[in-house]
C-alpha cells in the first residue's frame, strides 16, 4: 500500500456512510460528471448520420436499401463488441476503456466527414460502433469502484440520462452545424475532433482507483469504501456471484426495455409524421420534448431510489417498486395512445411515456450491485449486447409489421407487451444477496 493509500484508508474497522460526510470532496460525482458529458456526445456523434442523411444521399446518389444498411451498420460492431469490451474493461479498467472508446469514435466521425461514398461511409459507421461500444459497461464498472451501495442510483441515471439528452439536443446542434458551416463534412470534422478532446480530458480525470486521484480526501474515501471494509454488509458491496436467474432477467429486461427505446428513436419521427401530421419543424420540436422528458425521468428514478434506500427501505423493494411502475406505465401508455385523437395529447403522452422509460437506467447500476467487481465490466458489457441486439431487431420489426398491417396500431401493441415482458423480467431479479440492511 502506498503512503497516499495508507493516510486515506478507513481506520477503525467498519467506516459509517454518514462518518466525515461534511469534509468530504466530491470527486466521486465529478466522475460522473465526465460520464455524463460523454454520453450526451455519443448520441450526438450516433445520431448525426441520420440527420445528415438526406443530404448524403443526394450527393453520394444513395438508393434507400443502401441508406438502411448503413444506418444499421452502426449496431453490428457495437453489440458484437459488448461483450469483449466488458472483458477489457475489467481486464484493464475503465479509464483506459473510456479514454480509447472516446478518441476512437472522435476519430471514426472524423473520418465519416471525409468519405467519398456508401462503402467508405458504410465502413465508418462499423468503426463508430466498435469505439462506442465500451462506454456504457466501462461507466457501470466506475460506478462499483466509486459509488457506495447506496449511491449507485444516482451513479447509473447520471450517467444514462445523458443518453434521452443526447437524442433530444443531438438533431438541433448537428442541424446548426451544418448550417452555420455550411457542409455537413466540415458538421462531422467538427464534432469528431471535439470528441477527441473530450477523450483527453477523460484519461487526466479519471482514475481506475479512489485512492489514486489527487484530489480525492479521507472522508471521501471512507465513504465510498464504507461498506467495502469488515462488518456484515461487506458481501452487499461485494457479490460472490450473480446467479443465473438474475443474469438471465436482466438480460431478459434491458431486450424489452431496448425494443421500446430504439423503437421510438429509429420509428417515432415517422410515427409522427405519418400517424400525426406533423412537419419537419413540428416532429422536430415533438421530439425534443419527448425525449427530454426522458432525461428528467431518468434523473428521478436513481435520486429516488438512494433516498428510499437512505430511509430504511430495502433495496428490492425500490427497484422492483421503481421499474415496475415504469414498465406498466409505459404499457398503459401505449395501449392508451390509439385512442388519442389530438396531435398535442399525443405527444404529452409519449412524454410521460419516455419519463418512465427512463427509469430503465437503474439497470445500469445492477452490474455494480449484483455482481463480484472483477465482473462488472464484463456483465455489464451482456447487457448491453442484449439491449444493443434489440437495436439491430427492432427497426426490422417494426417495419414487418407496418408493411403487414399498413397502420401503426399493432405497433403500438407490440411496444406495450415488450413493456409487459419488461416488468416480468425485473421481477425476476434477485437482490437477496446484495441488500445492504
Amino acid at each position: 500500500m502506498s503512503g497516499l493509500e495508507r493516510a486515506r484508508a478507513p481506520q477503525g474497522g467498519v467506516a459509517h456512510a454518514g462518518v466525515g460526510a461534511a469534509g468530504a470532496t466530491t470527486v466521486r460525482w465529478r466522475i460522473f460528471g465526465i460520464v455524463f458529458v460523454l454520453v450526451v456526445i455519443n448520441l450526438i456523434d450516433r445520431t448525426a448520420l441520420s440527420i445528415a442523411m438526406p443530404t448524403i444521399a443526394k450527393e453520394f446518389g444513395l438508393k434507400p436499401a443502401m441508406q438502411g444498411l448503413i444506418l444499421s451498420a452502426f449496431f453490428w460492431s457495437y453489440a458484437a463488441l459488448q461483450i469483449p469490451g466488458g472483458w477489457l474493461i475489467d481486464k484493464f479498467g475503465p479509464r483506459a476503456l473510456i479514454t480509447g472508446a472516446t478518441v476512437g469514435w472522435g476519430v471514426f466521425q472524423t473520418i465519416a466527414g471525409l468519405c467519398t461514398g456508401g462503402v467508405t461511409l458504410l465502413l465508418s459507421r462499423i468503426g463508430l460502433g466498435a469505439a462506442e461500444a465500451p462506454l456504457f459497461p466501462a461507466g457501470a464498472k466506475l460506478n462499483s469502484i466509486w459509488l457506495s451501495p447506496r449511491e449507485r442510483g444516482r451513479g447509473a441515471v447520471l450517467m444514462d440520462s445523458g443518453a434521452p439528452l443526447g437524442a433530444a439536443f443531438g438533431g438541433v446542434i448537428i442541424a446548426w452545424l451544418i448550417l452555420a458551416l455550411g457542409s455537413w463534412r466540415t458538421a462531422f470534422v467538427v464534432a469528431g475532433v471535439a470528441t477527441i478532446v473530450l477523450g483527453y480530458l477523460s484519461w487526466w480525470y479519471l482514475r481506475d482507483k479512489p485512492s489514486d486521484h489527487p484530489s480525492i480526501n479521507g472522508d471521501e474515501l471512507r465513504l465510498i469504501e464504507a461498506s467495502a471494509v469488515g462488518g456484515a454488509s461487506a458481501s452487499s458491496a461485494t457479490p460472490k456471484a450473480i446467479s443465473r436467474r438474475s443474469l438471465s432477467a436482466i438480460l431478459t429486461g434491458r431486450m424489452s426495455w431496448a425494443m421500446i427505446n430504439f423503437g421510438l428513436l429509429t420509428w417515432g419521427p415517422s410515427y409522427l409524421a405519418q400517424a400525426r401530421g406533423f412537419d419537419l419543424k413540428q416532429m422536430g420540436g415533438a421530439t425534443f420534448v419527448i425525449f427530454l422528458s426522458g432525461m428528467f425521468g431518468s434523473l428521478l428514478s436513481g435520486f429516488l431510489v438512494d433516498k428510499l434506500q437512505a430511509r430504511g427501505m430495502r433495496r428490492s423493494t425500490t427497484y422492483k417498486a421503481a421499474l415496475g411502475i415504469s414498465g406498466l406505465g409505459v404499457m398503459l401508455s401505449f395501449l392508451i395512445l390509439p385512442q388519442v385523437a389530438d396531435p398535442v395529447m399525443a405527444v404529452a403522452v409519449l412524454s410521460v411515456t419516455l419519463f418512465l422509460l427512463y427509469f430503465g437506467s437503474l439497470y445500469w447500476s445492477l452490474p455494480a450491485i449484483l455482481a463480484p467487481r472483477e465482473k462488472v465490466g464484463i456483465v455489464g458489457g451482456a447487457m448491453n449486447f442484449a439491449g444493443s441486439a434489440s437495436g439491430i431487431a427492432i427497426p426490422i420489426i417494426t417495419g414487418l409489421i407496418l408493411q403487414a398491417t399498413g397502420a401503426y396500431l399493432m405497433v403500438l401493441y407490440f411496444f406495450a407487451g415488450c413493456a409487459a415482458l419488461y416488468v416480468i423480467g425485473t421481477m425476476l431479479i434477485d437482490f437477496q444477496d446484495a441488500e445492504t440492511d
